[in-house]
């Protein structure tokens, strides 16, 4: 907002052109998302401890100490990220710029999902919330129709179906109408990959900072035709604006974290790690680095895969590979302390981040 009202007045006032620099209105976008998360966290919590009075219902099955450490901390913290991402991307981004408005739709519908998903939680004093089927159905509409307003409003239509391979230059896979149903696959995937990922203070929302700060830099260069021909990365024209998004994302996981440090005063819910996910799913659609995400977003992945192998040994051999899944609980149950596991694993993720953003030069 403040590029479109104060950007074209720069020829009166000078000082108005520092609005043309992303990396300014980036910067601004951060510090704007974190003075929010300061300024509206601690009488968020209150409303959310004074209407759940029991907080988030807590796994039975899970490691025991969450049963007593745990009990009454409220859930749907993922609010206050959402509002502080909100408020820093509609003042400093350019709000002409479609692929603000489809990244953000991502992230408030698929907020909306998790909210529903968290009520039902809280109000059934049951962990299971919303039906995985409902919830799923969901989550594929809203992909869907971002999948195909990105298609739509990419300029180089060579460039709306395609799939880049990361390493290679000058490699673009030419999917056609496959490319939506991959498009679907990794907003969903991204979204529940974080979702899994949730299950102790502070272990979810470093990693996506981190992921939106490597994903604030690709999508800088690769939205700069001079930058993206310098790197031999696919040029996307208006693909920029989402570092705006993502520092946005990274100034209110700033926020959020000073409250859900442990001990958490407040978790994100599904409010806040479905919604996160689908935004990283969507901006590396927008970006074409679809795969990349899969490298920065290890973390997420791994996460992912730990509960997808114990099902599925435990559904065909009747054992389970793992003490429990997702794996943050697997090493709990080996004795870990929590702060261990969520610091380790932080370190895994700022590798994974390192090895993702050696692929803009390694080609």
């Amino acid at each position: 907002m403040l590029y479109n009202l104060l950007f074209p007045l720069a020829d009166q006032f000078s000082v108005f052109n520092l609005f043309k620099y992303l990396t300014f209105r980036t910067g601004g976008a951060v510090m704007t998302a974190l003075l929010v998360s300061f300024l509206a966290g601690p009488g968020v919590i209150r409303w959310l401890r004074m209407k759940q009075k029991q907080g988030q219902p807590i796994r039975a099955d899970g490691p025991e100490s969450h049963l007593l450490t745990k009990k009454g901390t409220p859930t749907m913290g993922g609010f206050l990220i959402l509002l502080a991402l909100s408020v820093a991307t509609l003042l400093w981004a350019d709000l002409t710029n479609h692929y603000v408005w489809v990244v953000l739709m991502v992230t408030a519908g698929y907020g909306l999902i998790g909210f529903l998903d968290d009520f039902l939680k809280v109000t059934k004093r049951n962990s299971k919330g919303l039906p995985g089927r409902v919830k799923l159905i969901g989550q594929v509409a809203i992909a869907l129709v971002a999948g195909v307003w990105i298609m739509a409003v990419t300029k180089d239509p060579a460039m709306s179906d395609t799939l880049a391979v990361p390493f290679l230059k000058n490699v673009l896979l030419d999917l056609g109408w496959f490319y939506l149903p991959l498009a679907v696959f990794v907003m969903v995937g991204s979204s529940n990959a974080v979702n899994l990922t949730d299950g102790l203070d502070g272990l979810a929302i470093v990693p996506v900072m981190i992921a939106a700060g490597v994903f604030a830099l690709i999508a800088y260069l690769v939205g700069h035709a001079l930058f993206a021909n310098y790197l031999q990365i696919h040029y996307v024209a208006g693909a920029g604006e989402l570092s705006v998004f993502c520092g946005a994302l990274v100034g209110a996981a700033l926020g959020f974290l000073w409250f859900n440090a442990p001990p958490a005063m407040v978790f994100m819910g599904d409010t806040g790690s479905l919604s996160m996910g689908g935004a990283l799913g969507a901006i590396s659609v927008v970006t074409k680095h679809e795969l990349v995400l899969a490298i920065v977003g290890g973390l997420f992945v791994l996460e992912t895969v730990s509960v997808i192998v114990q099902v599925l040994s435990f559904k065909l051999t009747g054992k389970r590979v793992f003490r429990m899944a997702p794996l943050h609980h697997h090493f709990e149950k080996k004795g870990w302390a929590e702060p261990t596991v969520v610091i380790r694993f932080w370190i895994i993720a700022s590798i994974l981040a390192l090895a993702g953003l050696s692929t803009l030069k390694l080609r």
